[in-house]
């Protein structure tokens, strides 16, 4: 087993954050949704949001991609709100894509995922939260609408 603070370095997470184009795997058009509350908040803050979700066409008001291998430009972060075991594949497809880091979020743990995307010198937070994270570092509070919801 990996020590978990392995994949939540202090130094990752502030060189992620200063990365600009996030694609966010699992965001749901569903306002109320941890992945929406957490893409809204990243786009307000000056982050491009690149909605991965095969099941919609816009999220946020931008076009939605069924997968990392079709968004046509390059990414420099992606961002899993999916189950655990599906991370793996998410990971996978960020190494192909050739994507500079990978957060996944609160609750999604993939140890060998993380340690194949370290080993593609892709930088990997794990099972930490991306709007908590920049909101701490950046002295702003946390969205009411966020602490209070959940991904099932």
């Amino acid at each position: 087993m990996i020590a978990r603070d392995e994949f939540a370095k202090q130094e990752d997470i502030e060189a992620i954050l200063k990365y600009h184009t996030m694609a966010i795997v699992g965001l749901s058009p569903d306002p109320f949704r941890p992945s929406h509350v957490v893409a809204s908040y990243l786009k307000r803050h000056g982050y491009r949001i690149v909605p991965v979700n095969p099941y919609v066409e816009m999220v946020l008001g931008e076009k939605a991609y069924p997968d990392l291998a079709s968004i046509p430009f390059p990414v420099d972060v992606v961002v899993i709100f999916r189950r655990s075991d599906a991370a793996g594949k998410v990971v996978d497809e960020a190494i192909q894509k050739g994507v500079k880091a990978v957060w996944m979020q609160e609750g999604v743990i993939d140890d060998l995922a993380a340690l194949r995307a370290r080993r593609a010198g892709i930088r990997v937070v794990m099972d930490r939260c991306i709007l908590k994270e920049h909101a701490y570092l950046a002295h702003q509070p946390i969205p009411v609408s966020y602490e209070s919801s959940s991904e099932d």
